[in-house]
């Protein structure tokens, strides 16, 4: 619905817009959100506003301003913004946006991206997709709507808002070393389709390009290949601490002894010898897309 606030148009909110729906498995983030809720309620009943009025008064409808104060939902960044403004909270409002906006993603991608933020080297081998740091927008989409069972919209909604909120890794100072080895069917699948594939490719060129990143091929040809047993992921911290995992060992666990550690390094450190240089995957995934 629309309405006019001080003579300007005022925003057309959908209540039930997918993307801000509280996780109940969640309880830290549900407990950020209920927290948000009860101090906008707090406020709103010390300014003498009932919920009708004060949802009319910020552009939103009643139901998703009872559902915000509950703790259902999670407001938006313009809901809060709004809502500073209309109650006169200096600011006070408007500052929780982002906490409230961080648990809109789920809980297990928080915890990878505050692992990838303390970060100060990354490895990773993949054999089946590119890494999330690696995906555009529109392959994240395509990729994460093959899941079976179906995702709902706003479960798709959150996945892909986290893997790309993820991607400020890229903008970090100082910038932390990353090397990921892809493996040659995975660049060749079209996911997505033609223009999505493309576009994909475009970006691994502008990432391989940057000084602290080194992307190298497996060709298919290779057939003496230490990553038959599936991705290694291997996130290494300033004060000298690291975290891994694998596919084929430790249950697929998160590890952190050195003795595993070891194990994982080594055997990333073989898969990179037996793929194409960072030089001569440039130019294996120019002429990759030069082919399209």
């Amino acid at each position: 619905m629309t309405a006019e606030v001080n003579g300007s148009q005022r925003l057309e909110v959908d209540a039930d817009e997918p993307g801000w729906e509280v996780d109940p498995d969640d309880e830290s983030g549900a407990a950020v959100v209920a927290t948000v809720g009860r101090q906008l309620k707090l406020r709103r009943e010390a300014a003498g506003l009932r919920a009708g009025e004060f949802g009319r008064l910020i552009g939103y409808g009643e139901d998703l301003v009872y559902k915000v104060e509950a703790g259902k939902r999670i407001p938006r960044p313009e809901y809060l913004e709004r809502a500073d403004s209309a109650l006169k909270a200096g600011g006070l409002i408007a500052a929780m946006k982002a906490d409230v906006e961080e648990v809109r993603y789920p809980k297990k991608i928080r915890d990878l991206a505050k692992l990838e933020a303390r970060a100060v080297e990354l490895l990773s081998y993949g054999s089946h997709v590119l890494h999330g740091l690696l995906q555009t927008e529109q392959y994240a989409w395509a990729l994460l709507g093959t899941r079976k069972p179906a995702l709902s919209e706003d479960e798709l909604d959150r996945a892909v808002a986290a893997r790309m909120a993820r991607q400020e890794i890229y903008e970090r100072c100082p910038k932390p070393e990353l090397s990921f080895v892809l493996e040659e069917m995975t660049l060749r699948r079209p996911i997505g389709g033609t223009m999505v594939h493309r576009r994909q490719l475009e970006r691994l060129l502008e990432v391989a390009r940057m000084r602290n990143v080194a992307i190298q091929v497996m060709p298919n040809d290779r057939w003496e290949h230490s990553g038959t047993g599936g991705r290694i992921q291997i996130l290494k911290f300033g004060d000298g601490s690291a975290v891994g995992r694998t596919d084929d060992e430790y249950g697929g666990r998160p590890v952190t002894a050195p003795a595993q550690l070891r194990v994982l390094e080594l055997r990333y450190g073989t898969i990179r010898a037996q793929a194409l240089t960072p030089r001569e995957s440039l130019a294996f995934i120019e002429d990759m897309w030069g082919e399209g």
